[in-house]
């Protein structure tokens, strides 16, 4: 059929099936903004469109409602390089992240102050209530439509949001829009499925109804001879290779015990087999034709169920290390089954397979048994979290094609370099075999560091030599794809009368799911992350992870942390009260100072340990807790409002900044034939803005203008190594790279410069906007350029630089909390959140303050609403955006503030540190001690809901 209609003023005929989606249709027909986050469930709101006035998703629409329709996408919004006041307020505030929503957003808020051109807050929470964003924690959202608002009025109105820094620098410190920013919003092709032709081919996936089975019969001739069908991929059919889908420096510190397709399934979703066809009808027609039947095998579902002395092993194949085998190798061996699949350990990690434990590791320092024994008062507790997703509203997505002999992949991911690496071992090619291009990233949080469908896409692409793309579904989110370790943590704390600590225990135990991918890190980061927050000299710590069938978990931001820091500062909360001292004073007299020797990270490492016990160099808790008392006004009056009762609680926080004797990142530089710059840079931008901190950072040390400096990054053809984007590690590794190499450019421009003006390099300087300054004159880098590529010049001018370290940067920050509890229904109500952060010298402090929102409102999100459920069967219920309860903009803090406290660190460029991840580490700890603090009752597994207050209060 064809439908008529008019789309952003143009008459337009689309041909089209009678019953076909509207948001495939207009995204088919070119129109990027309209996108699918939700399989169709209209919840997400990316698939926002103007219907006759009317705001719509798309996804609820097919295409004969459209007849006769005037429709207006988002890209009818400002002009070719012209935003309108929407879009531009959102550039000016620096709200635009990953970008993947806020086309939609956009719309939104436009239409909203056409039809009413001053709402007020709750006429903006009404309006944007459709539509879901991860990553800004939507608080900045008012400050674009204030200023949008003004400009309405006043089109030259201006107004900074957020402060700055560094008067001594002329871009560091300062608010700089995101370079991609106007880009994104006004949805130009930039995500993966922009790039995709019309002509590729599919991948949909059978994926299996059970937590843990065999799979006993697999017949796919059917499935196979369906017209449209290229290929079925199998076990039979596809590299024995064992992998690990864990994106992480090699050799991985996790154990290789996953291959592409396995005939054991060890979770709901595990892969049966991939269909590749021409369209995603044929793909789903041939998955209804494969004939599977299962072995089912009793599940392992919680830490308790893999401990138990007659738990089913979840991997018994054939056990090999690379290095530093155990004696009892063989005796481990002995009853194994190929069918299983090998796990091959690269190094130690306390892998026992046959225990069901995928890492494990001991650390201690001073002697526990004397701390003790000094202690007036002792306490022990277990805390609990529960699983959860980092929801990315760009679903995993990757798309692959041949290039001659070379495979392309256009990839949504955090780690171009490992994706290679790790596809050209399955594929069994060399890397130069295989070409990575990142593009921009609709979000990552973690999940996207993992390699978790590249490798079927490229082996499917390479041999079938067609182009092949895999999108995940946001079901295939949830049960396929990687989430939150669960943790389970006991702590014994020993405390003299004023409240100095004596000793610590902690034995953390996780949950990894079926695969061990971070099994050994994640885990780890929950000591290394919060026991150095309050120094003791007698510490010990055991970690033990556990394999099981839940659905796969891994990396999500802050890695680890917001379980040992859950389960610290409680146990340090409820210490307090048992020493009748109030829990700040608590935290004041045992945290981390400036310049403090922290021992115990002496024996914590992420496959290696440190040589020497680091220092925390910098370290802003002292001004962040004084600012944060009067903010949150902690001392002031609780007043009760009839069932209501009034909490305050607080956590503090540190990250790390990259992962010292480990990571690595890389950066190069070349002056164009105009005197302006290039910058190849090997970091990954997955929205948090690292390619404006790059050119930030070079714009700085050359003093030249922003608009001169072209950031390419993320592609591993055309820029160098660098290990990805996780660990916080962005602004510190690949931000000081890319000023080594601009510092190398410096070097090379005076040089030249200095020969040009017949002068003394020391006698020159460069000075803004881009010349070299003499005693006697000055020349341009145009002129310097000119001069270079001349037949009797230096030559280009080109420059590297390499940031490796083996010193620590931690940013370091708190959370205060004031919350209302209902003592009658339990209904916890978050009144006030304020984060207070240091990340040393903030180089673009709005896009720093958006990080902290959205960090913030993911960790909210955890602690009060998020949960992936499962049945008694370990068949997991949670499977769609409706259900599972993240955050939308009316469940953010009636008070919600965002504070940047500068510090100086010397690791960092010009004092830079992360700031990205670690704002999801305190919202747990702070909130549930501010719900002891309003009604006496203590929390301890996370989330924390109604029953739980009234379970508490002994009312249910």
């Amino acid at each position: 059929m064809s439908i008529n209609l008019t789309i952003n003023d143009r008459h337009q005929e689309l041909v089209c099936r009678l019953g076909d989606n509207v948001q495939t249709l207009l995204h088919k027909a070119g129109f990027h903004s309209v996108r699918n986050s939700d399989d169709g469930f209209g919840f997400a709101g990316s698939d926002v469109i103007l219907v006759d006035g009317r705001l719509l998703n798309a996804s609820l629409l097919i295409a004969a409602q459209l007849e006769g329709c005037e429709i207006y996408t988002a890209e009818s919004l400002g002009k070719w390089n012209q935003l309108n006041h929407v879009q531009q307020a959102m550039v000016d505030v620096g709200v635009v992240q990953s970008g993947y929503n806020d086309p939609a957003m956009a719309l939104i808020i436009t239409e909203l102050l056409k039809h009413n051109p001053n709402p007020n807050r709750d006429e903006i929470d009404d309006a944007l209530t459709g539509i879901f964003n991860r990553d800004t924690g939507y608080q900045q959202y008012y400050e674009v439509i204030e200023l949008a608002v003004n400009r309405l009025i006043n089109p030259e109105h201006d107004k900074q949001y957020a402060p700055e820094f560094r008067d001594d620098l002329t871009f560091i410190g300062k608010n700089t829009p995101k370079l991609d920013s106007a880009k994104m919003v006004q949805a130009k092709p930039c995500y993966v499925e922009d790039r995709i032709p019309k002509d590729a081919c599919v991948i949909k996936m059978l994926r299996s109804p059970h937590p843990h089975a065999w799979i006993t019969h697999l017949d796919v001739t059917k499935a196979e001879a369906l017209e449209g069908v290229v290929t079925v991929i199998t076990y039979r059919n596809c590299p024995d290779i064992a992998y690990t889908p864990g994106g992480q420096t090699a050799p991985e510190p996790s154990p290789l015990d996953r291959r592409m397709f396995c005939e054991k399934l060890r979770h709901v979703g595990d892969r049966v087999a991939a269909v590749v066809a021409e369209s995603v009808e044929i793909a789903e027609q041939a998955l209804e034709l494969i004939e599977v039947k299962y072995d089912v095998l009793k599940p392992v579902i919680s830490i308790d169920d893999a401990r138990a002395a007659d738990a089913p092993i979840i991997h018994n194949g054939p056990i090999e290390y690379i290095v530093g085998a155990p004696d009892d190798l063989d005796e481990q061996n002995k009853n194994a089954d190929i069918r299983d699949g090998k796990v091959i350990i690269n190094f130690p990690i306390g892998c026992f397979p046959r225990k069901n434990i995928a890492a494990s590791i001991r650390g201690h320092i001073g002697d526990l048994a004397k701390g003790f024994s000094e202690a007036d008062h002792i306490i022990e507790r277990t805390y609990e979290s529960k699983q959860v997703q980092q929801l990315p509203t760009e679903t995993h997505i990757c798309y692959s094609y041949m290039d001659g002999d070379r495979l392309v992949m256009h990839d949504s991911t955090q780690v171009p370099w490992h994706v290679r690496r790790q596809v050209a071992k399955i594929i069994g090619i060399k890397q130069n075999k295989v070409h990575i291009v990142k593009e921009r990233v609709g979000g990552g949080f973690g999940s996207k560091q993992d390699i978790l469908l590249q490798d079927v896409c490229g082996w499917a692409t390479w041999v079938t030599g067609r182009g092949v793309y895999f999108h995940y579904t946001r079901e295939e989110e949830f049960i396929a794809n990687s989430s939150r370790h669960v943790a389970k943590v006991h702590v014994k704390l020993g405390a003299k009368k004023d409240g100095t600590l004596t000793a610590i225990d902690m034995d953390f135990l996780a949950n990894t799911g079926p695969y061990g991918n971070h099994a050994l890190t994640v885990p780890c980061n929950g000591p290394a992350l919060s026991l150095p927050l309050y120094p003791c000299d007698n510490v010990d710590f055991r970690v033990t992870t556990y394999y099981s069938n839940i659905c796969p978990t891994g990396a999500y931001q802050g890695y680890g942390a917001p379980k040992g820091n859950f389960a610290l500062t409680m146990a340090m909360a409820e210490m307090a009260e048992v020493l009748g001292i109030d829990h700040l004073e608590m935290v004041e007299i045992n945290r981390v100072r400036e310049g403090q020797e922290l021992k115990i990270l002496g024996a914590i490492g992420e496959g290696k340990m440190p040589a020497t016990a680091p220092r925390a160099m910098s370290c802003a808790l002292e001004p962040i807790l004084k600012q944060g008392r009067e903010l949150i006004n902690w001392d002031g009056e609780k007043k009760a409002d009839g069932d209501w009762r009034i909490g305050r609680g607080v956590a503090i926080i540190q990250q790390k900044s990259g992962i010292p004797d480990i990571d690595q990142a890389n950066c190069s530089i070349k002056m164009a034939s105009d005197g302006t710059f290039i910058v190849h840079s090997g970091g990954a931008d997955i929205g948090t803005g690292l390619d404006t901190v790059v050119a930030k950072l070079t714009a700085e040390v050359l003093r030249c203008p922003i608009d001169e400096i072209t950031i390419h990054s993320g592609d591993t053809d055309h820029a160098p190594f660098d290990k990805g984007a996780y660990a916080s590690s962005g602004t510190c590794f690949s931000g000081n790279a890319a000023k080594i190499a601009a510092e190398a450019m410096r070097t090379k421009i005076l040089t030249c410069g200095a020969e040009m003006l017949e002068e003394a390099v020391e006698d020159v300087v460069l000075a803004a906007p881009g010349v070299v300054k003499g005693k006697q004159g000055e020349v341009s880098y145009d002129d310097i350029a000119h001069r270079a590529e001349s037949g009797t010049g230096w030559g280009q001018l080109l420059t590297n630089g390499c940031f490796t370290t083996s010193e620590y940067a931690f940013p370091y920050g708190a959370n205060f909390t004031e919350v209302a509890v209902n003592i009658r229904t339990g209904e916890i109500k978050l009144e006030k959140f304020h984060a207070l952060l240091d990340c040393g010298t903030p180089i673009n402090p709005d896009l720093a303050l958006g990080q902290i929102y959205g960090a913030s409102m993911r960790a909210i999100g955890h602690s009060l609403t998020e949960e992936l459920i499962y049945d008694e069967n370990g068949i997991p219920l949670t499977r769609d955006l409706k259900s599972y309860g993240a955050p939308m903009i009316g469940d953010i803090p009636k008070e919600f503030k965002a504070v940047l406290v500068p510090s100086d660190d010397k690791v960092g460029p010009y004092g830079a540190k992360s700031i990205s991840e670690i704002g999801v580490n305190g919202a747990a700890p702070a909130i549930a001690s501010a719900i002891h603090d309003a009604c006496g009752v203590w929390i301890r597994d996370w989330h924390f809901t109604a029953e739980k207050v009234l379970e508490g209060l002994k009312k249910l």
